[in-house]
């Protein structure tokens, strides 16, 4: 079901790209994705907690900039809204850790890692882990399972695939719970990258749910203020979805630029995320 929501709820903010200067009604909306409007209402409501319409606010670039007019010291070393708390997607706390140099030139040797396909509000994606943590999760966009498993043995070529999704599913439960946990469970990354890209990833994972950063913050934020491109590099290089959160790197004039998993999804993470941290501040 979440998959299915998320497939016509991408058709529909495709749409309305397209036709964004004739402002469609709802009915030609729900129309184009084989709905009623009032059945398109109530599948965009459960799955962004809003209406269409302020959705369509949160996912514009007019909300991008008002976002970045916004923020303050997004990248300090205090983390600002702190990755304990609220201010992390589904109040996960995410826990970065590295390859050794020896690790990495070992292609993974030793390592087994266990993979498996599963749904969330933000389509199919392929979640891969090993006894040290996540190590891939990798949405399905214009890609079969078996294109990003022959990426993976390609990037841990002497590490051992087995295909359950019986050992993933609990991870895929605590990345996407059906409901707020009460309490929190750390989530472990492993990640295989150079230290520039390290230090990329990590200051990504600072960035609070619902704000964005631009590529020329991140280049500041590791102290390089002149790599705004290989920063786009690293950032694009990331290997852990949503978790590691490439998708709130927006350009400094707003545009929210490239993403490795499509725009369309880029910009539906964007809005969905503000759309909930909106309501958690709400409540």
């Amino acid at each position: 079901m979440a998959t299915s929501d998320y497939a016509r709820i991408e058709r529909a903010i495709h749409f309305l790209d397209t036709r964004g200067q004739q402002q469609p009604a709802l009915a030609e909306v729900a129309a184009h994705v084989g709905l009623s409007p009032f059945h398109f209402q109530r599948l965009f409501t459960r799955w962004a907690g809003i209406s269409p319409k302020r959705f369509l606010q949160f996912q514009t670039m007019a909300h991008a900039r008002q976002l970045l007019a916004e923020r303050r010291s997004l990248l300090d070393a205090t983390y600002d809204a702190g990755l304990s708390s609220g201010g992390r997607l589904h109040d996960l706390f995410v826990t970065l850790t590295a390859m050794t140099p020896g690790e990495f030139k070992q292609g993974g040797a030793g390592l087994t890692l266990r993979y498996g396909v599963h749904a969330s509000p933000l389509g199919d994606y392929l979640l891969a882990v090993c006894e040290r943590g996540i190590c891939a999760l990798r949405f399905l966009t214009g890609t079969s399972p078996d294109e990003i498993v022959a990426e993976l043995r390609a990037e841990w070529p002497r590490a051992t695939l087995v295909q359950t999704a019986e050992a993933t599913r609990p991870y895929a439960e605590r990345i996407f719970p059906e409901r707020k946990p009460s309490k929190l469970q750390p989530l472990s990354l492993l990640v295989k990258g150079t230290n520039f890209q390290l230090k990329v990833w990590e200051a990504l994972l600072r960035i609070p749910t619902g704000a964005v950063a631009t590529y020329e913050d991140i280049a500041q934020a590791v102290e390089s203020p002149r790599a705004v491109r290989a920063v786009g590099s690293a950032v694009g290089g990331n290997p852990i979805a949503l978790l590691i959160p490439c998708h709130r790197v927006i350009r400094k004039t707003g545009a929210f630029g490239e993403y490795r998993w499509g725009l369309t999804r880029k910009r539906a993470m964007l809005a969905w995320e503000s759309a909930r941290h909106s309501s958690d501040e709400a409540a």
